[in-house]
């Protein structure tokens, strides 16, 4: 699904990705993506794509098709070993991450990457001062 030009933001058209530029990646059978993309994706397209991967890429040209008249849709999936191709660029995708979704705004530079390296599961932990929100043995402080 082929996307205008008009459509593309300048600096997206400047974007190139193993030198071709995003209207060509567009255009571009699926065949023929396939060979530009880093080993791990080349293999897991080339056995064909998942019920569960098709489903999404239905919803997100319906995404589309409602962005092109000018409604702003964010696509829900669970869905985090999805690989970016050039036909999701543009759109924003709410991924699951265990507790959440989050959003994420597809641009060029995250084509050939997974869903789920932009909705990251853990959450860096922050502990309190000793007492605060800490353990039990932690409660008790001399007080020198």
């Amino acid at each position: 699904m082929a996307t205008s030009l008009k459509d593309i933001p300048v600096e997206w058209k400047r974007f190139r990705y193993r030198g071709k530029t995003l209207e060509e990646l567009l255009s571009m059978p699926l065949d023929e993506l396939i060979n530009l993309l880093p080993a791990r994706a080349r293999r897991s397209l080339k056995r064909g794509l998942k019920l569960k991967h098709r489903i999404l890429l239905a919803k997100i040209r319906k995404a589309k098709k409602l962005m092109a008249q000018g409604k702003k849709v964010v696509v829900k999936t669970h869905v985090r070993d999805m690989i970016i191709l050039p036909e999701m660029v543009g759109v924003t995708i709410a991924v699951y991450n265990g507790k959440e979704f989050i959003p994420v705004t597809i641009t060029p530079e995250m084509i050939g990457h997974y869903l789920g390296e932009f909705s990251p599961t853990c959450k860096k932990v922050e502990h309190g001062e000793p007492g605060l929100k800490a353990t039990r043995s932690s409660m008790f402080i001399s007080l020198k």
